[in-house]
């Protein structure tokens, strides 16, 4: 499951190119996406996340709508992954045992630099907030999505393997 603020932009975006890695992929897998406010609850995917991803060939979201995640979702995923630090911390709030990772970790241009955090370094209240942050687009214009995808699309090579070798166990 992917998380964002209000489940209109990073979150279903996010949803949408995972789809697509795991069915080229071969792989079973259900993705969804929920956000951890309610304030959007029952609207669709943002038009201009939606016009960005058909810009990349994507099926924009036309089924979307919008809801916020509660203890039970999380507690019922194998992986969940917030788009911002701040999403991480209330997702682990709602289950503390829970497999929350921030997508953008899964970016290894990211994850490449020395002063960059582990993969699989737990959160917390670390000094790095936001270093791994997916950027909100919902108050910017086109290139902000276009942005927000390009960060989406860099890190879903990475969750796919992860998914994948934890299928394998």
């Amino acid at each position: 499951m992917t998380v964002c603020t209000g489940n209109i932009c990073r979150s279903p975006m996010a949803e949408i190119v995972l789809r697509r890695h795991f069915e080229a992929a071969g792989l079973d897998v259900v993705v969804d996406s929920s956000g951890v406010s309610d304030e959007e609850h029952g609207n669709p995917i943002d038009d201009r996340a939606g016009v960005a991803l058909a810009r990349r060939g994507y099926t924009a979201g036309n089924n979307h709508v919008a809801r916020r995640a509660t203890a039970t979702d999380v507690g019922s995923r194998d992986l969940v992954l917030a788009m911002t630090a701040r999403h991480a911390r209330h997702l682990r709030a709602l289950d503390p045992t829970v497999d929350v990772r921030l997508y953008r970790s899964f970016d290894p241009a990211v994850t490449a630099h020395d002063d960059a955090p582990l993969r699989d370094t737990p959160l917390g209240d670390v000094p790095f907030d936001g270093l791994l942050d997916i950027a909100d687009p919902w108050y910017g214009g086109p290139d902000d999505f276009e942005t927000c995808l390009d960060q989406i699309e860099a890190g879903a090579d990475g969750v796919l393997a992860h998914v994948r070798a934890a299928l394998a166990n």
